[in-house]
Parts: C-alpha cells; structure tokens; sequence
C-alpha cells in the first residue's frame, strides 16, 4: 500500500526535473532524500512524505502543493518547435515546460482578469502537404486584415498577437538552436507563443514572433505523428508565412527597384524593421529576383557580413510581451492579491512567475515597486 501524501503527481516531479536540468540523483542530493525514493515518486510506485515533499519542493524551488496540481489541458496538443536539428532533447524539453507554465500562469490570472478575445484566422488543414504557398499567402493577408494593420510595416509583432489574444513570452534560455515554440491551450482557449530572448536582435526576433504565428495560423490542427514525420515543410510554410505577413507583396514590392542590390535592403531595413536575409527570401519568393541573382546576393551578403550579422542588428530594441504582466499589475493595482503573495497562488518560485510574466527581477520582494501597466486586461465583472 502507498504511503504518503495523496494526491502527488509524478508528472510534476519530471517537470520539475526538465526545468531545472537536474538528475534524479541530484535532485536527491538537494533535497536530503535517497535516489531510490526519487525513482519510486516518478514511477508512481510511492508517494512522498509531507516532510519530504516539503524538502523536494525547498530545493528546486516551488510551493509543495504545486506537485499536487494537475496537468490536465496544459501540457497537450502539438508543440511546434522552431529549432536546429541537432537540438538536445533535455533543451526541448526544458522550453517545452516553460511554455506550458505560461499556460498555467494565464489560466490563473485569468481567474480574476479577462483576456482579449482570441481572434485568429481558422485553418483546418490536417496534413501540411495540403497546404499551398497560395494558400500562406491568404492566410497571412487575412491575418492582417482581421488585426486591422494595413500593408504596411507592422509596428509590434509581439503586441499584435497579444492584442489578437494570444500570449506570448520571451526569456533568456542558454538555448542557442531553439528559437521559438508554440502551441494552442484548450484551457485558455488561445494560442501562446515562447520565444528565445538570447539574441538581443530585433529584427530577428520579430521574424521568430512572426514564424511562430505562421504555425498557429496554418498547423493548429497537424496531428503530432504528421507533424513529426513533415517537421522540415512545416518549418518552410511558417517561414514563408512570417515573410507574407511582415512583407505584403503589393506593398513591398513597390519599395523595391527593378534591380536590387544588398545595399537596397538594408535601405528598407529600419523601414520595414526585417532583415536583408529576410527580405532576400521574400523578393525570391515573390518572384521578382531570379534563382541567379537570389544566389548573388547571398554570397554578396556572406563576403561582407558574414552568415548571422548584419548592420543595423543593433538599431531596434527588441519586442516585449506585455500581456501577463498586465495582468499581475491590475491584480495588485486592484488589491485583489497582495503582490508578494502571488507566486504562492501560483505555486512556482517568484523567479520562475516573474520571467515568464515578463516583471523586472525581484518584483515580488516586499519593498519592489509596482508595474502600473492596465491596458488590454480588465477586471472580470465578476471581480
């Protein structure tokens, strides 16, 4: 018969193991437990003891009753990575889980703040191989045209898919070769978006918030095995997406002479705040370069910026989610929560609740100043 505390999930202990990148026998060794019990909690075979829980929970940093919280509804669906790969499986893993405490964050806002409605294109397709580059195209001019943004450059990627009712989070990883994920949350019933904030680039950023709409839009409904087995094409379609929906081909054309040269598009560079590499594949895809003349430029741009750096990289500041740290200050604006109490509500560290709501560090001491920022989120009537 088991014995210990009821209801502990071992889902949560190997969570919380991909998040904080320890082994079993180093988690055992933080806590003052055995390997052996650590295996027997992840397997199901046992259930910890409130003394060891308490100790498991002090040492990779979470409230002890978070382990009893269920999984259901956050951790399902695909999950579609951008990423090199030779991507490590525990990299994956660890921003697989990191995506999903978001989830878990905006479910438990959203129990005192009401979101903006999500308001994205409808897709259906099943198999990537239905869709066709006409049919990105369409999808990235709806997208547009339902957010109201025009044909021209788009102001903020990031705060025209919060404002659509998605949320997005960026944080530091250490994970060079995964740039992004994303995923719909049956849950919140919205899509939320994770992207790597190792590079301090704007304009690449913008193309990752952008690739990873282009999944959302077109991949919503892949079944994972397809999605698995047509991994490279549906990369290709999301960046064809990202170049459609940064780069309107009536409008940007018209930008872009007969003729253009490397110095021409990092002319447009600010303008359209997208790099040349980007704006290259998009005069290609566009069809106003040929194949030669797209290979030209590529070994121009390579001769005198290299593979990754180009001028200007530097110019913007990248992107900000703004909507879950909305929501933390219009709860604690409103008093319905004291600010220091909050990750207990959640049950993750202040650390873990304040990267990923995009709060300044140490935003949940006792003395930390006040985020006032109550824009897009609202009080449930309720409230």
């Amino acid at each position: 018969m088991k014995r210990g505390v009821s209801g502990f999930r071992p889902e949560r202990l190997i969570q919380i193991l991909d998040a904080r990148g320890v082994s079993q026998v180093q988690l055992a060794a933080l806590a003052g437990v055995s390997p052996g019990s650590i295996s027997k909690w992840r397997s199901g075979q046992q259930e910890p003891t409130a003394d060891a829980l308490d100790k498991v929970a002090r040492a990779v940093a979470v409230r002890p009753e978070w382990f009893l919280r269920s999984m259901s509804g956050f951790d399902t669906g695909i999950k579609l990575f951008r990423s090199n790969a030779s991507a490590l499986k525990s990299a994956r893993a660890y921003m697989a889980v990191r995506h999903d405490w978001s989830k878990e964050l905006a479910a438990e806002f959203g129990e005192i703040v009401e979101y903006p409605t999500a308001n994205f294109p409808s897709r259906e397709y099943r198999d990537p191989n239905e869709i066709s580059n006409e049919d990105i195209e369409v999808a990235a001019a709806e997208c547009r045209q339902l957010w109201k943004l025009g044909l021209g450059p788009v102001p903020d990627v990031v705060l025209a898919i919060e404002n659509a009712g998605g949320v997005v989070v960026r944080e530091a990883t250490d994970i060079a070769r995964i740039e992004g994920v994303s995923s719909w949350c049956s849950v919140n019933d919205r899509p939320f978006v994770y992207l790597n904030a190792d590079r301090a680039n704007c304009f690449r950023s913008r193309f990752d918030a952008a690739h990873e709409l282009g999944h959302v839009v077109l991949h919503r409904h892949i079944p994972p095995k397809v999605a698995q087995a047509n991994h490279k094409e549906m990369e290709r379609q999301a960046h064809c997406f990202a170049g459609a929906f940064l780069l309107p081909g009536e409008t940007f054309s018209a930008d872009v002479p007969n003729v253009p040269t490397l110095d021409t598009l990092l002319a447009l560079k600010l303008r359209w705040k997208t790099s040349a590499a980007a704006m290259l594949m998009r005069l290609r895809a566009l069809e106003l370069i040929d194949e030669q003349a797209e290979l030209n430029l590529w070994k121009r741009r390579s001769a005198r910026f290299g593979n990754k750096a180009e001028p200007y990289d530097d110019a913007l500041t990248p992107e900000q989610p703004r909507l879950l740290r909305r929501a933390v200050a219009l709860i604690v604006e409103e008093g319905i929560t004291p600010r220091e109490t909050i990750p207990d509500r959640v049950g993750l560290g202040a650390v873990d609740v304040e990267s990923l709501s995009g709060l300044p560090e140490g935003y949940f001491a006792p003395t930390s100043g006040q985020v006032v920022d109550l824009n897009a989120v609202r009080l449930r009537r309720s409230q």
